[in-house]
Formats: C-alpha cells, structure tokens, sequence
C-alpha cells in the first residue's frame, strides 16, 4: 500500500433499530387488495344476511311418540342437533333451531341457497329404517296390456294378477286366487328400477335387467307353479314368510288389504305408513314419482315392505362424491358402526340370492321410500358405495338424509310461517346507523384529540372495516355464514375495540414524549408496554366471544362470532398497520419535530426539558464555569 493511501474496509449495511415497517405494511395491504379481488372475482359482493334481516320461514316441529316418557329433554336434545346438522348440510347457516315447551322444535330457515330444500327436509324427522322390498307397483297409470299365451283363456292366470306376497306364503293355489285383489298392477319393478340411485357398488346396483311382473316376482311364479318357490325362506324372500319372530308367519291380512287399496297417486295418501312395530311388515309410497317402463311416463309406486333390518342410527356415515374411477357418475358411500355393519352383512347377504324386486333394499324415511337399490352380492366390511343415474343434488340429498335422518323422535309440522324481512330490514337500517354515528363520533374524538394521529387510527379503521367485510363475505359464500342482527351489533363493538388499542400505544408513546425522549425512540420504547396491554384486552376479548359462541345458540352464536372475528383482526391491525405506520411517520420531520398538529408537540404534552450536566467533561466545577 502507498504512502498516503488509505484502506476502505466494506462493512455489511447494519438493519434499522425500527427494522424494515415497510414490508409489514406491504403485506397486510396485499392481504387486504387480494381479499377484495377476491370477493369481487367470485361475484359475491355482500354478506348474507340472517333469517331476523332478509327473511326466511319458521316451522313448528311438534314430537309424536306412543311411549309418552319418549318425550324427554335427553330425546329433544338430540333432536335439535340432528335438525341443526341436516340444515346445516345444505350451506344454510344461522339456522336458528331450538326446543319450545316439552314437546316443540322451533326452526327458523333465512332465505338463500337451499333454504326451501332444507325447509322440505326439516319435516322428515322420523326414524330411519332400511327394510327389504316384498314387492311393488306404480300407482295411478293405466295397466299395461299382458299378452295372453296361445291356447290359453283369456284373461286366465295373467301373471299381473297372481302376483301375491300371501299366496306364495301359503303356498296354495286357492290363496292366490283370494289375494289376486291385494297383488300389484300393471307392476314393471325391472323399469321402475332404473331411477336414479338404485345401485350400490358391485353390490347394489342401478337395475339393468328387463321382465315383467311374473319374472320379477317369485310370488307371481310361486301362485302358477308352488313347485318353482325357493326351496328355502329368507329375510326378504317374498315367497316365504316374511322376516318376523316366526319365519313361516303370513304377511297380516290387514297389511294385504292396505297395500291392495293404496293409491300413492293421491298426495293424501302419500303420508307416514311407518309402523310402529319395526319388526313387523308395512306399506309405504315413493317419495317421488319413478320410472314406469312405458315411455317417459312417471308415477309414484307403492311398496310392501318387510321388517326393519338395519336402523338408520348404525348408519355412521354418508357423503356424496363423484366416481372419477369407474366413471359412474355421482355416488353415494356409506359407513356403518360395528352392529350395522354385521346387520347390514348378513342382510344383503341374503337379499342377494333372491330375484327382483325381493333383492331391493328400501331406504324408508318418514315412512316413504326414499331409494331402493337391489343386492347384488353380500356387503361386508361396513362400505357400501349407491351409485346410480344420480345428480349432485340427488346424491347430496340422499346423502344427507342418510347421515342425519334418523331421529330418537318422530315430528309433525305443527305450523309453518314466513317471515317477512320487512321488520329486519328497518333493525338493519337503525343497526347501521347506530355504527355510522358511532365511528363518526370516534373519528372526530381522534382528529380533535390526537390531530395528526388520528389519521393514523382513521386509515386502521378503514383497513380493519375492509378485512372484515370482505372476510364475512367470503365465508357466507364458502360456509354458509349469514350475517344477523347480533353479527352487526358485534361488529359495532368492534369499532371500539379497534380504536381503543390504538389510544394504548398512541398514549404510551406521548408519555415517552413527555419524559423528554425524541419520537423515534419513544416509538421503540413504547411498543413493548403497549404491545403487551393490547395482547391482554384483546385475549380476553377474544375468551368471552368464544365462550359464549359454544354455550349459546341462534342469533347470540352470530354476535359473538363477529366479535371473536374482529378481536383476531385487531391484533393483525395493530401489528401490521398500527406499528409500522407510526414508525415510518416518526421519521417525517412534520412529527419527529413535534408539529403543534402532529398530536406529539412537546409543549402540548407538557414535557419536561432535557437534563443538563452541571460540570463540563473536564469535570471543572460549575462555580468556576460560571466565573470563565
């Protein structure tokens, strides 16, 4: 190195004492901007608002049982939450169900998305029963022609009139004759089949066969031929006695008779037909018109079934998927707990070796047939897959009837009311104007008492008020979250929330100012006091909105959901906007210096001077100082 030259050591550029406030600031604003497109980008643009602000309907669920000590607290509680879940399942959020009395269940449905499904749903509150098909027919159609074989007489013998579950029971052709009156008509199960959800995979499947009623029905060949009848009864085997205490026990004549006079056609017919007794025989109707075989004509059937022999209540699980596998569209696949899963095996096991329909499982709610997939082979392991001609709303219907059907009660719909939105929409009105007034009223308090920080605590109100909205938007669209009455009085408090953790570390920092510190140190100095007080308010903020969202129910569950939501976004507020913002203002000269409209004049605040050393550095004392 020559003379005269100097070395020049590069060392690294040492971080701020502030850190870097910028890239928090960058974050929460591209947080804010991506929420906004976000909503914008889905086109939902407005929360959805509770039943108490848009309207909706009440039903009255009023409990039916034969047992009277059926009606209990226990019964209706469980009652509640298995409603609560069934509506929830159709994206209808603040679905307001509670008890009423000893015997009633108030549900309160908003309008939107699947409201008049859930509402439609909300009365199928009987008990859930899978029980085995006997035999069936459509109702209200005119009977198909039967060709008569050659050399026959006329009209002898038609397999649509033999077709008789008590003749084959019996076993006598002398029966059949006298049942001929309660046998199905015109029945074409192969084409009813073909509606969707019929199947299970490899085992219940959509019915592909084709026949007539003769060839479906082992009773019908039964009543022509007794020799043709299995050789050996099963559960649901039509041709010998049906499932009971006592296997070689006839189906009830009473119960021939009811299903010979069935008119599932006429909608007062089509009501509750299940029994009261499960393990006995019963009738039931279709819950929707089906397939009859003869063109695109639909009719509702009419169902003899056998014995429940799995409760819906073994049922653990169900939920509707696409089949991307073996392209079968949508499905539906279920669980069963240990007791269903071996009933369930030992049920199709032997549905399997039967011929339609008595290889037909009918899924019976509110004692009308919701689907009816027949048994292809027996279904162990406690999966089962329903797949079928189903569409997703379909599949997720029968999904959800599944998974929350069955009920410890039965319920009538006692009264059903629509809410007009009218009222709710003035509470709506007054609600929002309250909240106007009241962040009017903080904003002129911050501008008059803070001046230039309260622009500060202006823009952090404005970024919280985004988040908010734009969050609460979102989640009506993706979990169904409506926003009621309660929600916007949380989210006036919230305004207060917000403003009061900025009048923590606004005041922590002019103390600082007034013990003589400059800003930008006060700024460093005060965040850790402030920090810590904001932390506490806003946790137990936080622990009162989630205690009482998991002891209340109904519209006070939206209050304190809005206020545990805005009490999380007071903290990424405050971390992310708050800080950052002051740190960057403090090295502005408008309030480093103390501008008399900064909020930070140190006159103002009535600080104190800067101590002054008495004695120079050479240590003279002050007297000689004084006399120099």
């Amino acid at each position: 190195m020559g003379q005269g030259e100097t070395s020049k050591v590069a060392t690294p550029k040492s971080r701020p004492r502030d850190g870097y406030p910028g890239r928090a600031l960058a974050l929460v604003l591209a947080v804010t901007v991506g929420l906004v497109a976000l909503m914008f980008g889905t086109g939902h643009r407005t929360p959805r608002l509770g039943i108490d602000l848009a309207g909706g309907t009440e039903i009255t669920l009023t409990a039916n049982s034969t047992d009277k000590n059926a009606v209990n607290k226990s019964n209706m509680d469980i009652a509640v939450g298995i409603i609560q879940k069934r509506v929830n399942a159709f994206g209808v959020s603040e679905a307001e169900v509670q008890t009423q009395g000893n015997n009633n269940i108030i549900v309160d449905i908003p309008k939107g998305t699947n409201s008049q499904q859930a509402a439609e749903q909300v009365g199928t509150t009987a008990q859930l029963y899978f029980r085995p098909v006997i035999t069936y027919a459509p109702t209200g159609v005119p009977a198909q022609p039967t060709p008569t074989p050659s050399g026959s007489p006329s009209g002898s013998a038609a397999p649509s009139g033999s077709a008789s579950p008590s003749a084959a029971a019996s076993g006598s052709a002398s029966a059949s004759a006298a049942a001929s009156a309660s046998a199905p008509t015109g029945a074409s199960p192969s084409a009813s089949a073909t509606k969707a959800g019929r199947a299970v995979s490899d085992a219940l499947k959509a019915d592909a066969t084709t026949g007539t009623a003769a060839a479906a029905s082992p009773s019908a060949a039964a009543s022509a031929a007794p020799s043709a009848a299995p050789s050996a009864p099963s559960l649901a085997n039509p041709s010998a006695a049906p499932p009971a205490a006592d296997p070689n026990a006839a189906i009830p004549a009473d119960v021939q008779q009811q299903y010979a006079n069935l008119d599932c056609s006429q909608a007062s017919q089509r009501k509750d037909y299940q029994a009261a007794d499960p393990s006995k025989p019963t009738v039931a109707c279709s819950t929707d018109p089906e397939p009859t075989g003869a063109g695109n004509q639909k009719a509702y059937n009419k169902f003899l079934l056998g014995p429940v022999e799995v409760n819906g209540k073994d049922v653990s699980k169900a939920t509707a998927g696409y089949d991307t596998q073996q392209a079968n569209g949508w499905e539906v696949q279920l669980a069963f707990n240990d007791k269903g899963s071996k009933d369930f095996a030992t049920t199709t096991g032997q549905l399997a070796t039967q011929q339609q329909p008595a290889n037909e499982f009918a899924i019976v709610l509110d004692g009308n047939v919701v689907s009816h997939p027949y048994v292809a082979q027996s279904i162990t392991g406690g999966n089962a897959v329903i797949n079928g001609t189903f569409t997703q709303e379909q599949a997720s219907s029968l999904a959800n009837v599944l998974s929350y059907g069955a009920l410890p009660l039965s319920f009538a719909k006692s009264d059903v009311t629509t809410v007009s939105a009218a009222l709710g929409g003035d509470q709506l009105h007054a609600g929002l104007l309250a909240g106007a007034i009241g962040l009017a009223l903080v904003i002129i308090y911050s501008l008059v008492y803070y001046r230039g920080l309260g622009l500060v605590s202006i823009a952090g109100l404005v970024v919280s008020a985004i988040l908010t909205y734009s969050i609460m938007t979102l989640l009506g669209a993706s979990i169904g979250f409506a926003l009621n009455l309660p929600a916007v009085c949380g989210a006036i408090v919230a305004i207060g929330i917000t403003a009061d953790s900025f009048i923590v570390y606004f005041e922590r920092i002019r103390d600082e100012v007034r013990e003589g510190a400059q800003l930008r140190p006060a700024v460093q100095r005060a965040w850790p006091r402030a920090r810590r007080t904001i932390l506490v308010s806003d946790f137990v903020s936080f622990l009162c909105a989630a205690v009482l969202y998991v002891v209340s129910v109904g519209k006070v569950q939206g209050f304190a959901f809005t206020l545990g939501l805005t009490t999380l976004l007071d903290i990424v507020v405050i971390f992310l906007f708050t800080k950052p913002m002051i740190t960057l203002l403090a090295r502005r000269k408008f309030f480093a210096n103390g501008h008399p409209w900064s909020g930070l004049d140190p006159k103002r605040l009535g600080a104190r001077p800067p101590l002054r050393s008495t004695r120079r550095r050479s240590g003279t004392p002050a007297a000689a100082v004084k006399e120099a």
